[in-house]
């Protein structure tokens, strides 16, 4: 039996190749059904002798309880973006200041979920999500399923490729179709159902959703001794990755602008969404040449193509208040389907602008996706007014605590300095760093999410995810930008205890006196419980800290609010190390240079955790300097003060110590 199982994984898997990569069907699908099913009762029957590359592991089935990290060997970066010929231009020319005669590839940006694929022996392993491109999740019993991923290559080779999962236009309507019929929503656009359903828990319904998956990139091509990116295409494609016959080499700017000027025009008739070029030097040894930035490679870009214009009912104009204070109009759509998604606001940056272009409620206007993100009214459709349209007035008053506006330039502010202020500051320190570090909350979203009535109290950091499609419709936000907000809301969930009682804002509570309480206590619930005596009598917490925490814990909107954290799953015990690392205790440490495997305020947050400082400037009393690449002034001057320099690998060594 284990002969024929061999066998029939071996028939299957040539079967799959020819079908999806070749594009060149050998057998037909009632030969393949056959096959499989008879494998299927085979492995059900002889689990012993199930393999690891078998096709019936594309059926899905396999739930795991949650994500887990994966750190990237070699960073997955973004690419800067161009946006026209001019930018292209620029470019080219910033190249060929290196002494470099680009030679490029281009390909189209497929619009959806970078994927990274780990084989070893020629056997799939590992694939994981880009993540923040250093840490990414690992989703390999969704990748299984997909398939346009190999689970054997065709050479026996370890190696890591990368590329774009996404959803065919044919699979996202077969999938609302399906939605609809059950009476759940139907999903705005492909890039978010491929992102949806790589990051299911269960296999069996990333399974159902047919994805598919271009490889794109190899990222350590000089192992296979491949001199050009072109070359690393066709010897990804000859191991059996699915690569786009869409990819063009072109000798000069003059074709890469042609190709662009084509694909401009050829895009709709595309079975899947792109929403740009990519254009990338094509000699690996120019790419070394030209480097790369923090962010980004030097010898690569996007060009976005130019956004779209749609036509849509103006129903009315509603003002927020920013961080400033600024009063800002913006418009609320009849929603339409813009550049992937469903708009139904925009903004009208202010009065000037509305009389400006005479924009009135009712109208019908066109609306345009700034850089293809922030959606704006960008003119009225005059020849459609019907005289029942109504010019806007700004409101004399703050729209959130009523009082008078006073007109700066072009803007209106709201002076009062108790405008709900005590609440916007108490959810501005709940995120801020030194509290729960709620990544990317900072002042100015978390005025606009509770201006706007999605943040008005602490738990409405955890039950953001329902508001999630409208909240993408927000000027300057997107499905990444959202989705970054989530996933730091959730990571924050994670928490040692004191980070939660520094971020509730007890008065006298600061960031010392909460460590002190959390080591202590151990558990919220056992502070809770605690009374004045018990909290006098801990050293360091005195007669006014102590009778402020009584206070707190009295006042039952509190405990109600500290129960909703608990249903939203936030970690309410003391998670600390009492261990000493002598490495770190004590001392003061720089940093300087981009760090490759963890970020710097990671970095900064490992130095605190094991007692140690951080300062932006060296001086004598620091202890060491720790570089990544192109580090700057701080280096030089620590090696003229004779300081000791960390390597990244070095300071992490001494960190697990």
């Amino acid at each position: 039996m284990n002969e024929r199982m061999k066998e029939l994984v071996q028939i299957l898997n040539e079967a799959n190749y020819n079908y999806y990569v070749l594009d060149n069907p050998t057998i037909t699908d009632q030969e393949f059904d056959n096959y499989m099913r008879e494998l299927i009762n085979l492995e059900a029957k002889y689990p012993e002798f199930k393999q690891s590359d078998s096709p019936t592991q594309r059926v899905g089935g396999e739930v795991v309880s949650s994500f887990n990290k994966v750190y990237h060997e070699k960073p997955m970066l973004s690419l800067s973006n161009v946006f026209n010929e001019d930018e292209i231009r620029d470019f080219d020319e910033r190249l060929k200041r290196e002494n470099i005669k680009p030679e490029y590839v281009c390909e189209l940006k497929i619009d959806g979920l970078s994927v990274s694929l780990l084989y070893e022996k020629g056997i799939l392993k590992r694939a994981a999500t880009r993540g923040d491109g250093v840490v990414g999740e690992d989703i390999t019993h969704n990748a299984k399923t997909i398939k346009d991923i190999p689970l054997r290559i065709n050479e026996p080779i370890d190696i890591e490729v990368r590329g774009e999962i996404y959803m065919t236009k044919k699979s996202l309507l077969e999938l609302n179709e399906k939605r609809i019929e059950r009476g759940v929503e139907p999903l705005a656009n492909a890039r978010n159902a491929a992102a949806g359903s790589v990051r299911q828990l269960d296999s069996k319904v990333a399974a159902s959703r047919n994805l598919s998956c271009f490889i794109y990139h190899l990222p350590n091509p000089e192992d296979y001794n491949i001199k050009t990116h072109f070359e690393a295409l066709e010897f990804m494609r000859k191991l059996g990755f699915v690569v786009s016959d869409n990819n063009r080499k072109v000798k000069d700017i003059n074709e890469l602008l042609k190709f662009i000027e084509y694909w401009t025009i050829e895009r709709p008739n595309l079975p899947y969404d792109i929403d740009g070029v990519v254009i990338k030097l094509n000699d690996l040894k120019d790419q070394q040449k030209a480097g790369y930035t923090a962010k980004y490679p030097k010898w690569a870009t996007a060009y976005k193509f130019p956004a779209e214009l749609v036509l849509t009912k103006l129903k009315d104009i509603k003002m927020t208040v920013g961080r400033t204070g600024q009063v800002t109009p913006n418009a609320i759509l009849e929603p339409v389907f813009l550049m992937g998604s469903v708009i139904s606001k925009a903004t009208l940056h202010n009065e000037d602008y509305i009389k400006m272009k005479d924009i009135r409620i009712g109208d019908t206007v066109a609306i345009r996706k700034a850089g293809d993100v922030i959606p704006r009214v960008e003119k009225v459709i005059l020849d459609r007014r019907t005289g029942k349209e109504k010019p806007f007035e700004v409101p004399k008053v703050c729209p959130i605590c009523g009082s008078m506006l006073i007109k700066k330039d072009a803007a209106y502010y709201c002076e009062n300095p108790d405008c709900d202020k005590k609440t916007i500051e108490k959810l501005i320190h709940f995120a801020s760093r030194d509290a729960m570090n709620i990544e990317g909350f900072g002042d100015a979203i978390v005025e606009d999410f509770y201006n706007m009535g999605y943040l008005k109290d602490i738990p409405d950091f955890y039950n953001l995810e329902k508001s999630k499609e409208q909240l993408m419709e927000l000027e300057g936000f997107g499905l990444k930008s959202i989705e970054n907000l989530l996933d730091a809301a959730k990571k924050s969930k994670e928490n040692s205890l004191e980070k939660l009682l520094f971020g509730l804002g007890i008065r006298h509570v600061g960031a010392k006196g909460a460590k002190v309480l959390a080591k202590h206590f151990k558990t919220m619930d056992n502070l809770l419980e605690a009374s004045y005596e018990d909290l006098v009598n801990i050293p360091d917490v005195g007669d006014i800290i102590a009778k402020s925490i009584v206070d707190y814990f009295l006042d039952y909107k509190n405990k109600e609010m500290i129960n909703k954290l608990k249903e939203y799953n936030l970690n309410m015990e003391y998670l600390g190390n009492e261990k000493v690392n002598l490495n770190i205790s004590g001392k003061t440490f720089v940093l300087t240079g981009a760090l490759e495997s963890i970020t710097r305020d990671q970095a900064e947050e490992m130095i605190e955790n094991a007692g140690g400082k951080t300062s932006s400037s060296v001086s004598k009393k620091t202890y060491a300097v720790i570089v990544g690449s192109d580090p700057g002034s701080k280096y030089t001057k620590a090696k003229e003060l004779n300081i000791p320099i960390w390597s990244e690998q070095e300071f992490l060594e001494k960190i697990k110590e």
